[in-house]
């Protein structure tokens, strides 16, 4: 095969000109098949923690495989029969289980005689004339790229058509050396890429099978558990110099001064819209603010064409990654709050930002503490006693982090020992309730802020010793339609949460999407967006995240979104703080999060205050953040309309400032495979 480098457009592509040759753990080609794998074991891995497994048996003409993983206490189950022609395209398909959150799965794809038929979660039944095409599941294990790998090295450039659309498209990116139980081996990463936002990374022993790679997430073939955290570091690279290339491609970092002119400012301190006027920003910061025709040597004036200028917003709940950093940039999300992550991975991220080597949000951070138990989450620093939770608030205190975040396997009998050392070191404590108590204990307890509305609503419908651990503390809220809002138990959270002046992070888009999103029907907070995203996206947007299994299903958790929403009413009625998170990797999630708060009777210009300068001021980086004055740092964004009138004019964006860095999302976008939403702004350049 002709070796591909890395060139200035990403992971090149280049013509495959010949196959690999079969590797060891091949079995003879049968019933004219071009590839076989022997069964194999792989190991699911997060954090270099096993989790689950893949099992790979072959068949007479394709594969059975089981795909099992539990992390943070939920997960996939997938059972696939796969079946190919002699050229290795898939012939049948079927995939049954469950999705992560517990959405049944029942998918399956024929080709007969010229005609590809599916049915999967998006209620699709489908049939279309097909030729050469490699059908993409909706639900499948990740094996699913070696059998899309094997098919494409047969094309003389790499590339298929992908049903039910787009197309894929195969790279070579480098030889590798591995050591496992089973001996030295080279294998072949590839990135294949075509219907998603992003490449995915894989590994191949010839024309075996041999992992997936993320930087947070792998899945080796079983004996090479022990490469996990090189070859996690191998994809955050990949990942690294494929948002370099793109960085270098979209940023405007002009070497002069930068106007945007004939803007109207949203002031977010008074949350009013102003008269037209020119920003001026020399370096990263916000020079003056002068008469909208103004202009002066030497400098790039942006037209703003009497657009709206807002300061950039914050999503208070984030977990970031690269491709989430950098679609945040262009949708105005200057700033998240990283709630939990891979202390490692996020590491290297925050070093990437704050460099100008990709591009990404202002991050603060959040130190994740877990219990260790059969059910808890993977990442930041798991503990097992109250001493080492102590230790932890300990070194992350020691590290900056300006808060720690209590999750849901912790022994509550610690929490007291934790709130104290964290307070000690003036922190702030955030978190999930964990199992076997209830939101009452941790604001008596000390919580300075409540994470996720459901865990507030679990206290009030649980019976002692149930287990949130599980999927409970999801479906669990099909319980909320036959509470009493107004009954003595739910105002008594309140009332404390008033007196102790404590907090909540609601993560309200989220909840929409968990309790409304349904099989075949669109879901509500992407319809803005969604015809502009790629082809799996636009998939995901038409299937339920938990299992409505009957119309009961379907009212209970209808009902439940409504009564969270009368709760956040009732909460901000009251006075109680609310912060605006997604814990949807924010970017267009961030919007519809923000626009939901009109629910609750927030107006338009309230929500675009919030959203800017009191998250700010709550993060105490008021002094430089949050609003569009001289001497702030510069970020801001442009749209055309004026949200203050119609919130949905924040949904357009045509220029974003971050940092001083100028991007224009009509650029970023297509890297993603998302089509643009507006114009470049008109520039002219005095230099």
């Amino acid at each position: 095969m002709q070796s591909i480098k890395w060139l200035g457009a990403g992971i090149a592509l280049a013509a495959l000109a010949a196959c690999q040759p079969a590797s060891e753990t091949s079995a003879p080609a049968e019933a004219g098949l071009a590839y076989m794998q022997e069964a194999s074991t792989f190991t699911v891995l997060v954090g270099g923690t096993p989790i689950g497994a893949l099992e790979i048996a072959a068949a007479d003409d394709g594969y059975a495989i089981d795909y099992e993983y539990r992390n943070n206490g939920r997960g996939p189950t997938m059972v696939e029969s796969v079946r190919l022609d002699e050229n290795g395209l898939p012939q049948s398909w079927t995939v049954e289980g469950a999705s992560t959150f517990g959405n049944p799965i029942d998918e399956s794809f024929e080709f007969v005689d010229g005609e590809a038929r599916w049915t999967d979660n998006t209620g699709s039944d489908q049939a279309v004339p097909a030729g050469d095409a490699f059908y993409v599941p909706e639900n499948a294990s990740p094996y699913w790229l070696a059998i899309a790998a094997r098919a494409l090295i047969e094309q003389e450039d790499g590339r298929m058509a992908a049903l039910p659309g787009g197309e894929l498209s195969l790279s070579e990116i480098e030889d590798l050396e591995v050591t496992g139980e089973h001996g030295d081996r080279t294998v072949t990463s590839y990135a294949l890429s075509g219907t998603g936002l992003n490449p995915t990374y894989f590994l191949m022993h010839g024309d075996a099978f041999f992992g997936i790679m993320t930087p947070g997430f792998a899945i080796l073939e079983a004996g090479y558990e022990s490469e996990d955290e090189r070859l996690r570091g191998v994809a955050a690279e990949y990942g690294a110099r494929r948002f370099e290339e793109i960085q270098q491609r979209v940023v405007h970092d002009y070497d002069a001064p930068v106007r945007i002119a004939n803007v109207r400012v949203f002031d977010s301190r008074d949350e009013t819209l102003g008269e037209p006027v020119s920003v001026v920003v020399v370096d990263n910061r916000i020079d003056r603010i002068e008469a909208a025709d103004a202009r002066g040597d030497g400098e790039v004036v942006i037209d703003g064409a009497g657009g709206t200028l807002v300061p950039g917003l914050f999503d208070m709940h984030g977990h970031m990654g690269e491709t989430s950093a950098f679609l945040n940039i262009a949708a105005g999300v200057t700033s998240v709050r990283d709630m939990g992550n891979n202390n490692d991975v996020l590491d290297g991220l925050e070093a990437n930002i704050q460099s100008g080597r990709v591009a990404g949000p202002r991050l603060f951070r959040s130190g994740f503490i877990e219990g260790r138990s059969p059910f808890n989450s993977n990442n930041g620093i798991l503990v097992s006693s109250e001493e080492e939770a102590v230790a932890a608030v300990q070194a992350y205190a020691e590290r900056g982090f300006h808060q720690v975040k209590i999750y849901n396997s912790m022994n509550p009998e610690w929490i007291p020992a934790v709130i104290a050392e964290t307070h000690a070191n003036n922190m702030r404590v955030a978190g999930h309730v964990p199992a076997f108590t209830n939101a009452d204990a941790m604001i008596a307890a000390g919580y300075d802020e409540m994470t996720h509305i459901n865990q507030i609503a679990l206290g009030w419908v649980l019976e002692e010793g149930e287990d949130t651990r599980t999927l409970l503390r999801l479906t669990a809220l099909r319980r909320l339609p036959g509470l009493d809002l107004s009954s003595d138990r739910v105002q008594a959270t309140l009332d404390a949460m008033v007196e102790r002046g404590v907090a909540i992070d609601p993560t309200y888009a989220i909840h929409e999407a968990l309790l409304l999103s349904r099989n075949g029907t669109l879901s509500p907070g992407v319809v803005d967006y969604v015809d502009n995203m790629p082809v799996s996206n636009q998939r995901g947007a038409r299937t339920a995240w938990a299992d409505i299994a009957n119309d009961e299903d379907d009212a209970n958790y209808r009902g439940a979104y409504d009564q969270l929403t009368e709760v956040l009413r009732m909460m901000h009625e009251r006075g109680i703080f609310i912060v605006p998170g997604t814990d949807l990797g924010g970017s267009f999630t961030l919007h519809r999060e923000l626009e939901l708060y009109q629910n609750i009777g927030m107006t338009p210009a309230e929500i675009l205050g919030w959203g800017s300068w009191q998250m700010a001021d709550y993060l105490g980086a008021g002094d430089d953040l949050g609003s569009i004055e001289p001497g702030k740092i510069a970020d801001f964004f442009l749209i055309p309309g004026d949200p203050t009138e119609d919130f949905k004019a924040i949904k357009t964006i045509s220029m974003v400032m971050a940092d001083g860095r100028v991007y224009f999302p009509t650029e970023i976008y297509p890297e993603f495979g998302i089509q643009p939403f507006t114009e470049v702004p008109n520039i002219m350049d005095g230099r």
